[in-house]
């Protein structure tokens, strides 16, 4: 080693000799600890001996951001390389234009070159203003002349090199097992990218340093140990110590070799593209500093400083497309997604405030920024004269000089108890708890300011931090339940400074999202604030507010619920509402609006895409293409759409060997083919083709689907339906009906539900009458053997309405009967099922039958006891039934008898169509008018027996 180099290594060799004489000691031999300790002061060692500064920190720490405002003020770089992922950089200066916190977002919705079950990707990076890298970014884009270069890996490579670990490592053992809040879920499923993560790897590590300090979890250990005594150091203080923490937790992390090796590459990859930038720029590094997490500043890969030995080959990115921007973040967001402890975020963001206020530190902000006070630094004068007092000399250019001795020596600096602070924190989260229904009193803040001094004193604490205070309260306060919507954690957490949830400005959102804004604007709300917003729609007193609705509707089908939910008013084809009320929560939702705009420049364009990718799945079936159909009119108008999807429809169904979701494409075509008999003058050539096609193909499925076991009754009911229903449409586009009749001939039904249904199939043929069916049904109630299974041949009549709604008065005739013939043990083990069935079968059913019986049934309760069933009076027996059907052969019957009574009406009508003739005496005219069923007497009464006209 050079003169040079024994110099500079000087101050760290008296570290040395005590830590190898305390391995000696402690140890069974020096080798064993040694290496570890030593290494430690090496790392150190290295990285402040390093060229380029190197800038330690950790995530959302104030005494990180405090050094930061410090160092940048009394250095003044030129240029900056930050620890973020590259691709990111054009959306730094967009920052201005939010309100923090919020998050650098990558979003990829297809993937090319990654497995299709990981898409959508995303990447995510928080920004909070009590971070060190928003001080970087405000100083770079506030400052003139100051270069800010990314050099992390990008969000490719995110993917490429850690793809989707299956949890998060180092959960805070803090975290709150309950439900978590909405704001806790801004990030949704994105990676995290942390600027300076900064825990310990090692279980049994953060569990001792946990036991020992007295602390529940480790964002309370992170705030007594290195927060508060970093809170003053100077810069070398600092920066040592950062290292030291960087280089322990590295040396004793566990070696699993996929980690290891994502964070070796990870640092080559960053110390490349440092070494790029300063080869091609040719700037100084002794006026560059590197912002980096502790972690990766104690880095032993070969290509570590801006003079590495080796070279790193970066992989190209994958075909992957890209998208930018920035989301709402939270406090909550950020602990959830980084697994801190609750409430860790807020406190850091109070001591923030609280450190500056001490420090009389100016935080550099960026100008014009929403949310942050306007009280920040000025880098172009800082030559002149540096903005705070407290900023200590700069350090001189002869070398680092050993801190860490001296900070690892000294005590901890005890903080003098600040009694107004804990008293006045005491009296507030006493007030708060009586506003949320807890029954606090003055005696509370007594014992809630006692106990937290008593906390803090059993944890060697002479100042009770927010944690202590936190716990205290929960213990004086709280109760066995919680009156209201909030505990008193939560309550405290509040108080504290609450979960700030930040938004993204307009300038900076992406056009879709600004295209939205603009034509909601004729609302007159404040769309980008949080909360719920109503919207009244008076449609036919101002028609421009259509286009609003129109809106509204594509974002009730493309945000998540709630974003925009209808009150009033609704939706259908041919349909539209004159008036509408909704409730708009847009401002709440600004992420998923913002991933919206990922997709596309218009809702327009988004949702049309996500109907032609849902329609052309692999897994897509008829009924899904069918509600793309639906939806493509609905919501955008657009026929050409409509029958291009319709298209794809009638490929998919030929292709279908599986009814199951036959009841869904029933009712999606004939909803359909009401809204266009209603708007268009022909049918589209797709549906007559679609139509002829499920002809065909449900004829051909008919008898599998009858005897097959997994295909339930519902099903066959509705292709029996689709069959029925579509059968003079299909017959008019030259399907045959043979075809049909020969698939009900060739089924052989073995369930009794279907059996129900395959009678009712026949009676709509013609190939079974009314009167075989009851008799079947009668010998059904006869047959003790049988009658155990009749309430499942009841059901299948109940799905028979679907395709014979003909049938329902011989339906409610069935039903009745049960109930009045069935023993209760049969009985009532069956109502649970046929409510379930006229359920699933939906409401219209349901309806049909109410309908009926309301008709046949008495409407008054004295009538009930003299009131006769129509099946069973006189028509039950045949002798009468022959002389009921001669007189009315005789007689005219009640045609007739109208006609005789009224004459003169009679004679008027008959003038105005030109028929002549006389009235006859008796019932002669009435016996001629009726000429031609006297003439026919066997068609009228077959006529009769089908209509369900006995006698």
């Amino acid at each position: 080693m050079s003169a040079a180099g024994k110099s500079v290594a000087a101050p760290f060799d008296a570290l040395r000799s005590q830590l190898q004489e305390a391995a000696t000691r402690f140890a069974d031999g020096p080798d064993a600890l040694e290496g570890i300790l030593l290494g430690i002061v090496d790392d150190v060692d290295r990285a402040v001996r390093e060229p380029l500064e190197i800038f330690p920190v950790c995530h959302h720490s104030p005494a990180s951001a405090i050094a930061m405002a410090r160092r940048l003020q009394e250095k003044q770089p030129k240029a900056i390389y930050l620890e973020l992922c590259e691709d990111m950089a054009p959306l730094l200066s967009e920052l201005r234009n939010c309100k923090l916190p919020v998050a650098v977002q990558a979003f990829a919705s297809e993937v090319d070159g990654f497995p299709l079950d990981w898409a959508p990707l995303s990447v995510i990076a928080p920004i909070t203003e009590a971070s060190a890298e928003y001080q970087a970014i405000a100083y770079a884009l506030e400052t003139p002349g100051v270069e800010i270069v990314l050099v992390d890996w990008s969000s490719d490579h995110v993917f490429q090199w850690d793809p989707r670990s299956s949890g998060t490592d180092g959960a805070d053992g803090a975290a709150d097992p309950a439900e978590p809040s909405e704001e806790a879920g801004l990030h949704g499923d994105a990676v995290g990218v942390e600027i300076g993560d900064l825990r310990p790897r090692f279980a049994e590590l953060e569990e001792h340093l946990l036991r020992h300090g007295r602390v529940r979890h480790w964002s309370e250990w992170w705030h007594q140990y290195v927060e508060t005594p970093l809170g003053d150091a100077d810069h070398d203080t600092y920066r040592q110590v950062m290292l030291l923490i960087g280089s322990l937790f590295r040396r004793l992390a566990p070696g699993d070799p996929h980690r290891v090796r994502v964070d070796e590459d990870r640092e080559r990859y960053m110390w490349t593209r440092i070494r790029e930038h300063l080869t091609a720029t040719g700037t100084d590094p002794a006026d560059s500093l590197y912002v980096c997490g502790a972690f990766h500043a104690a880095s032993r890969v070969a290509e570590f400083g801006v003079e590495g030995t080796d070279t790193f080959e970066i992989t190209p990115r994958s075909a992957t497309k890209w998208r930018h921007g920035l989301i709402p973040s939270s406090h909550a967001a950020i602990e959830a997604q980084f697994g801190l402890a609750p409430g860790s975020v807020s406190i850091a963001a109070t001591t923030w405030g609280t450190n500056l206020k001490r420090t009389g530190v100016k935080p550099f902000r960026l100008e014009g920024q929403a949310g942050v006070k306007k009280t920040a630094a000025k880098p172009k004068k800082a030559k002149k004269a540096v903005a705070s007092a407290a900023v200590p000399a700069p350090v001189p250019a002869t070398g680092p000089s050993d801190r860490l001795s001296g900070f690892l020596r000294r005590p901890p600096v005890l903080d003098r108890l600040d009694e107004a602070e804990l008293l006045g924190w005491s009296v507030d989260i006493v007030r708060s708890a009586r506003r949320n229904g807890y029954l606090a009193s003055t005696a509370d803040a007594i014992a809630v300011f006692e106990t937290s001094i008593l906390l803090a004193g059993m944890r060697d604490r002479a100042k009770p931090t927010p944690y202590d205070f936190q716990d205290a309260a929960v213990t004086c306060i709280e109760k066995d339940s919680v009156p209201g919507r909030r505990d008193v954690r939560r309550l405290v957490e509040t108080m504290m400074g609450g979960d700030r949830v930040g938004q993204v400005g307009y300038d900076a959102l992406p056009p879709l999202a600004r295209d939205v804004h603009d034509r909601l604007a004729p609302l007159r709300l404040n769309l980008e604030q949080r909360g719920v917003k109503r919207a009244l729609l008076d449609i036919a007193g101002q028609p421009a507010l259509a286009q609003c609705s129109d809106v509204l509707w594509m974002l009730r089908r493309l945000l998540p619920d709630g974003a925009a939910r209808p009150i009033m008013g609704e939706r259908k084809l041919g349909e539209r509402s004159l008036q509408e009320s909704w409730d708009l929560a847009i401002g709440t939702h600004q992420r998923a609006l913002i991933e919206l705009g990922y997709e596309g420049v218009s809702v327009e364009q988004v949702l049309e895409q996500r109907l032609r990718r849902k329609a052309n799945s692999p897994q897509a079936t008829a009924a899904v293409v069918l509600e793309a159909v639906e939806d493509a009119l609905l919501y955008l108008g657009s026929h050409r759409l409509a029958d291009e999807l319709g298209t794809r429809a009638l490929q998919v169904l030929s292709a279908e060997r599986s009814v199951d979701d036959a009841p869904e494409v029933l009712r999606r075509i004939r909803r359909l083919l009401a809204f266009y008999r209603t708007t268009e003058p022909v049918l589209p050539g797709w549906i007559e083709t679609f139509v002829k096609t499920g002809y065909a193909h449900y004829c051909t499925l008919l008898p599998t689907a009858f005897a097959s076991d997994d295909v339930g009754v519902r099903q066959v009911a509705a292709m029996l339906g689709f069959l029925f229903s579509m059968e003079s449409l299909a017959l008019s586009l030259g399907c045959d009906r043979s075809q049909l009749e020969l698939a009900v001939a060739q089924a052989h039904p073995e369930e009794a539900e279907k059996i129900a249904l395959f009678w009712a199939a026949r009676v709509q043929l013609g190939t079974l009458s009314r009167g075989e069916l009851r008799d079947r049904c009668e010998e059904l109630l006869g047959n003790p053997l049988v009658l155990p299974a009749y309430p499942r041949y009841i059901s299948g009549l109940v799905h028979a309405l679907e395709p014979v709604p003909g049938l329902v008065d011989f339906v409610v005739e069935a039903v009745s009967n049960a109930f009045g013939r069935l023993p209760d043990s049969v009985l009532l083990p069956w109502l649970p099922s046929l409510i379930t069935a006229l359920r699933k079968s939906g409401a219209d059913l349901a309806s049909l039958l109410v309908r009926e019986a309301g008709r046949v049934f008495p409407a008054r309760l004295d009538v009930l006891d003299a009131w006769v069933a129509p099946w069973k009076g006189e028509a039950a027996d045949p002798a009468v039934v022959s002389q009921r059907r001669a007189a009315r052969r005789d007689s005219g019957g009640p045609v007739a008898e109208l006609l005789q009574a009224y004459p003169a009406t009679c004679d008027a009508v008959a003038g105005l169509l030109g028929c002549e003739g006389e009235w006859s005496v008796g019932g002669g005219a009435a016996q001629g008018g009726l000429e031609i069923v006297r003439r026919y007497p066997d068609t009228a009464m077959a006529l009769a027996e089908r209509a369900g006209l006995g006698g």
